[in-house]
């Protein structure tokens, strides 16, 4: 159920694989515990139009959805987790970001097909 949502500038990093960049973040969510790996989606929306404080400078920022109930300390190791490793993968890149989200579980809808 929880899903990572990826938003990157098209330039402003070195050259970086966003494939590798979708599946370190995977990893990094899963060896935190807050969530298992059966369970993360994940996907990627590269912007070749923005401005980051009115300037063109590169950026990647994480937007994590996940059902309510984990405590403050679980979302902070898994912003951090996550944090960390786009700061490893993206080392020129201006502005990097997470921001965890809590969805409301009464609200949440969700189909599956066989």
């Amino acid at each position: 159920m929880p899903h990572i949502v990826i938003e990157h500038s098209t330039d402003g990093h070195a050259a970086f694989d966003v494939t590798e960049l979708m599946q370190a973040l995977h990893d990094a969510a899963a060896a935190t515990g807050v969530m298992q790996a059966a369970d993360i989606k994940v996907r990627a929306t590269a912007y070749a139009d923005y401005l980051v404080a009115g300037r063109r400078d590169g950026f990647c920022h994480v937007s994590v959805y996940m059902l309510e109930g984990r405590t403050p300390e679980q979302k902070v190791a898994l912003s951090e987790a996550l944090r960390a490793t786009m700061a490893q993968l993206l080392p020129q890149t201006k502005s990097l970001s997470v921001d965890i989200r809590d969805m409301d579980a009464v609200a949440y809808k969700k189909r599956l097909l066989d």
